[in-house]
C-alpha cells in the first residue's frame, strides 16, 4: 500500500530558472517472483508509471518496472515557464493510483 508521497520543490523560482524536483513514495515494489512464508508466490505489486505535469502539460514521465527498488525516489530538472501548479501521479498494479498537486511559487 502506498502512503502520501514526499515532494520537494524550491520555495520560490523565477520564470526561466532551472529547478530540481524530488519525489519519494513509500511502496513495496514486489516483483511477483518471491515466495512468502507460506510457500506461495507473493503477487506482483509495482508502480508502473510516474508522471509530472506543470500547468496541465507533461514535464516528466517515467515507466517503472520490477527492477526498481522499494520506495522509489525520482528526481528531475525543468525550466520554469511561468506560474502554475504541479500534478504528480503514480500508477501501478493492483489498481494503485496516487495523485498529488502542489503549486510552484513563481516570483
Amino acid at each position: 500500500m502506498s502512503n502520501k508521497p514526499r515532494i520537494k520543490l524550491p520555495e520560490s523560482a523565477a520564470k526561466g530558472d532551472g529547478i530540481e524536483i524530488k519525489t519519494l513514495i513509500s511502496h513495496v515494489m514486489e516483483t511477483g517472483q518471491r515466495k512468502g512464508s507460506d510457500g506461495q508466490v507473493v503477487p506482483r505489486n509495482v508502480i508502473t508509471r510516474f508522471t509530472a505535469k506543470f500547468a496541465g502539460e507533461p514535464v516528466f514521465t517515467a515507466d517503472l518496472s520490477s527492477g526498481i527498488s522499494a520506495n522509489p525516489f525520482i528526481s528531475f530538472f525543468m525550466k520554469v515557464p511561468g506560474p502554475g501548479e504541479f500534478e504528480f501521479s503514480w500508477t501501478g498494479d493492483q489498481s494503485m493510483s496516487v495523485v498529488e498537486k502542489l503549486p510552484l511559487n513563481v516570483a
